[in-house]
């Protein structure tokens, strides 16, 4: 049947998690950091998650689409009650979940190793308070991580910023589009290559989006890729 139902741009998507929580059907859920449509018959076709939208990524679309199907809706809330009831359901931003991790400390060695030194290159490296135009971006091999990765993965410094120009930021805490001053740093400077560190968490989506957006925007060819850290510091993917 034809019908009114919502459409979610993934490009404009922050993967905040915000509609996730405002769709009462459940029909919204995060994949791979963006906000997705999981179920035609889920949405009522109300709307209630595009208030709740930062970044207006939800808009109303008529298409062919399975028709609403309160029963359904209705027997999943109940399986997702039953879960909840034995084990607690956090709510909110994903990305704010107390979570706590057994570590097992190690032995201590007979002689503590030596300090491993910073690899940290340039001053300032917020986002925010770098400048556009530096020095050290002549030919510089460009670390775009978001803050939390430095805490998350213990070999951060010899592994990923060894080697280059590091610029840290966090979207939900600056809650700046970082886009702009990117796509600035990039087309204005001779950049060799840009690698994103991120979280597992949605929130991390607007990072990896904004170093996207600068890439395209600057309008030059040059390799990038994404790591990607899950919050007790594997790597997930790169």
């Amino acid at each position: 049947m034809i019908r009114k139902i919502i459409h979610i741009d993934e490009e404009k998507c922050n993967g905040c998690g915000a509609c996730v929580t405002a769709c009462h059907e459940g029909a919204i859920g995060l994949v791979n950091g963006k906000a997705r449509l999981m179920r035609d018959d889920y949405c009522d076709g109300f709307g209630d998650c595009l208030p709740g939208c930062p970044t207006g990524a939800i808009t109303f679309e008529e298409r062919e689409a399975a028709a609403y199907d309160e029963q359904a809706v209705l027997e999943n809330k109940q399986k997702k009650a039953a879960a909840a009831a034995e084990k607690p359901v956090f709510h909110g931003c994903p990305g704010s979940a107390m979570r706590q991790f057994d570590r097992q400390q190690a032995a201590p060695a007979a002689a503590p190793a030596a300090a491993q030194p910073s690899q940290l290159a340039q001053w300032p490296c917020q986002i925010k308070l770098v400048p556009v135009n530096a020095p050290y971006f002549d030919g510089a091999k460009l670390l775009i991580a978001a803050d939390c990765t430095a805490y998350a993965y213990a070999n951060i410094h010899q592994e990923f910023m060894r080697g280059h120009v590091t610029l840290i930021g966090c979207p939900k805490l600056d809650a700046v589009d970082y886009s702009e001053k990117l796509t600035e740093i990039i087309r204005n400077n001779d950049i060799r290559s840009v690698t994103v560190l991120r979280m597992e968490v949605p929130c991390c989506g607007g990072l990896e989006h904004a170093a996207v957006t600068a890439l395209k925007n600057s309008g030059k060819f040059i390799p990038w890729n994404v790591v990607t850290f899950s919050v007790d510091g594997r790597i997930l993917d790169r």
